[in-house]
């Protein structure tokens, strides 16, 4: 996809910088958000879905770099999150006839790319953290602290590089759930409904994304203050 956004653009909704709290900027972003379309919205989505191949691209430009940071932020390769981002809206043009407003057009959108890296992970043969998973209990890893409490502090100190290659070694249902919580800055309610899970484990999966961003760059900094 030659009109693909470079890895350098960051997400107008990024909490990645500072654990629960949006990063600077991103506040509003989330507040336009979390309004309805509007009429000119809604009237592009229904001519896109009755075929109309202009509203299609107007929705196609609207949306393209947030799914394509998704897909390289879950692959980890331009190259391939190209073609999974152009496989995204293949679907989508196939598929669009198919929504009913029952969740927020972006919500819906979202899962449907998801659904596409997922498969493009599973064939890779790169094992995937179950969500159920995530709500048993670890022995190993002790105690843990409440949802609602931060976990990490991801500002200036942290070099970005260091960060981005933690995130990147997560597992990929842990990955899956940071990006869309931390880094899209959706709620989890919204992660559910893409998902198909419940609150509780996109709840869950987040927290030990956490921990495990929290040691890697914990081990990461005793490496760098050795002599």
């Amino acid at each position: 996809m030659s009109d693909a956004p470079t890895p350098t653009q960051s997400p107008q909704r990024s909490r990645a910088n500072g654990g629960d709290a949006p990063a600077q900027g991103a506040v509003a972003a989330k507040s336009t958000a979390a309004q309805p379309p509007n009429a000119a919205d809604a009237e592009v989505l229904a001519r896109a879905q009755a075929g109309d191949h202009q509203a299609f691209a107007h929705l196609y430009a609207l949306h393209k770099r947030r799914i394509y940071s998704l897909c390289l932020r879950m692959v980890g390769n331009v190259a391939e999150a190209e073609d999974l981002t152009q496989e995204a809206f293949l679907q989508l043009h196939r598929k669009i006839a198919t929504f009913r407003g029952d969740s927020a057009f972006s919500t819906w959108l979202h899962r449907l790319a998801i659904n596409v890296v997922l498969m493009q992970l599973r064939k890779k043969g790169l094992s995937l953290i179950s969500l159920d998973e995530a709500m048993e209990p670890n022995p190993e890893e002790g105690s843990s602290r409440s949802f609602g409490a931060p976990d990490l502090t991801l500002t200036g100190t942290i070099d970005r590089l260091v960060l981005e290659r933690a995130i990147a070694d997560l597992p990929a249902g842990y990955r899956l759930i940071f990006i869309l919580h931390d880094v899209e800055g959706f709620e989890h309610n919204e992660i559910a409904s893409m998902l198909d899970c419940s609150i509780g484990n996109s709840k869950s999966q987040l927290h030990k994304a956490r921990l495990k961003l929290r040691d890697a760059l914990r081990a990461q900094n005793r490496q760098e203050a050795r002599p």
